[in-house]
């Protein structure tokens, strides 16, 4: 039960459709989407299969650099090491890149956690709920994603949702506050009983998250994820002192030590949990334990993973028993990716079935096809 090889696979995918936040672009059709595979194979010729999904309009990570930290610095520290102690895995890889603010290189971590977790699936014949001696669900509920400053485009997108059966609605807002508002009032006209998540992705001043945040209040708006700079746990402080909306963090918490930040300070009434932010299955799961001891809510997402990353996030929400449509947006905007058997998705519903580990398998012809230089 030893590493044996890692192997490292930097990928474009191709987009169905461009993925703009308040921050810039995430992809786009022309240039696709940066992916980063990556296999670890035991002395039994075992293997698991991990994603990390970068993008510098997210964090300071890239594709080249998750590449280049993975086979510089991981591979020769983790080669030899257990495979079943997830624990020393983390130390080993935060000995080799530090932390500074925050948790060091955490989406090229979560590669390599992930596929740990899938190949410890594989060798004992269980999937990750039964690994964990959790939930054992084998469906999940997805959000309808509307990332668009088109109103007309939101809405038509909006009664799709509704029309196909989705339960919640995750609409990205923080550019403008009257058009973010106006978008929003068209998107609830269009979809009234839906889960309702807007996201600002750190796009406001306080004063525009004040304002904003009392017009959504009015529309029934669940929750507002996000509307200032991450490190400005004071400002979200103070903007749930003044508004009602319950407020979520999302990029202001990338590790247990930053939750617990967030949770003195009482700048959330919700944490956002994702495996590819909190470097891996293994740090997610204790950030979701220790937000519903502090009880907070918890929502669910994602980087525009593909089907492996989904399948993982899938069994990690599941375990923490999140009950909101959760954000795993990659269906909407991949085109294809490199697993050929895996998780099927209809509309708003994703069947996990019931394979071991993560629960895909990974084309060799298509991760070829996909790798680059």
């Amino acid at each position: 039960m030893f590493i044996s090889k890692i192997e490292v696979f930097p990928l474009t995918l191709p987009m169905l459709q461009d993925f703009r936040i308040s921050g810039g672009s995430v992809g786009d059709m022309q240039a696709g989407a940066p992916h980063v595979y990556v296999k670890i194979t035991d002395k039994d010729g075992i293997s698991g299969w991990g994603e990390a999904r970068p993008s510098h309009r997210w964090s300071y990570e890239t594709i080249e650099s998750v590449t280049t930290t993975i086979n510089t610095y991981f591979i020769p520290a983790l080669i030899g090491k257990r495979i079943d102690d997830i624990s020393y895995v983390h130390q080993v890889m935060n000995q080799e890149i530090k932390s500074g603010l925050t948790v060091g290189q955490p989406i090229a971590k979560a590669a390599i956690d992930t596929a740990l977790h899938d190949l410890i699936g594989q060798r004992n014949k269980k999937t990750i709920g039964e690994l964990w001696m959790g939930s054992t669900n084998s469906t999940i509920s997805l959000s309808y994603l509307i990332s668009t400053r088109d109103v007309n485009e939101a809405v038509q997108k909006a009664t799709e949702a509704n029309r196909k059966g989705y339960k919640g609605l995750d609409v990205k807002i923080g550019f403008d506050p009257d058009h973010d508002i106006h978008l929003a009032e068209a998107v609830r006209e269009a979809a009234p009983g839906l889960f309702f998540r807007v996201d600002a992705n750190q796009g406001y001043t306080v004063a525009q998250a004040i304002y904003v945040a009392r017009k959504l209040e009015k529309l029934g708006v669940d929750v507002f994820e996000q509307p200032l700079s991450a490190n400005n746990l004071l400002g979200h402080a103070e903007i749930r002192r003044k508004v009602h909306i319950p407020i979520a963090l999302d990029e202001s918490i990338w590790s247990s030590g930053d939750l617990l930040q967030a949770i003195r300070m009482e700048a959330c009434d919700t944490a956002v949990i994702k495996l590819t932010k909190m470097a891996g299955l293994y740090r997610a799961k204790i950030c979701g334990e220790i937000a519903k001891e502090a009880g907070l809510a918890l929502l669910g997402g994602g980087l525009t993973e593909s089907t492996l990353g989904l399948a993982a996030s899938a069994h990690l929400f599941n375990y923490l028993q999140i009950s909101a449509p959760v954000d795993l947006n990659g269906p909407f905007f991949l085109a294809d990716d490199p697993v050929s058997e895996g998780p099927v998705r209809e509309e708003g519903t994703v069947y996990l079935g019931d394979r071991y580990g993560i629960g895909c398998k990974v084309s060799s012809e298509k991760l070829q096809n996909y790798t680059v230089e």
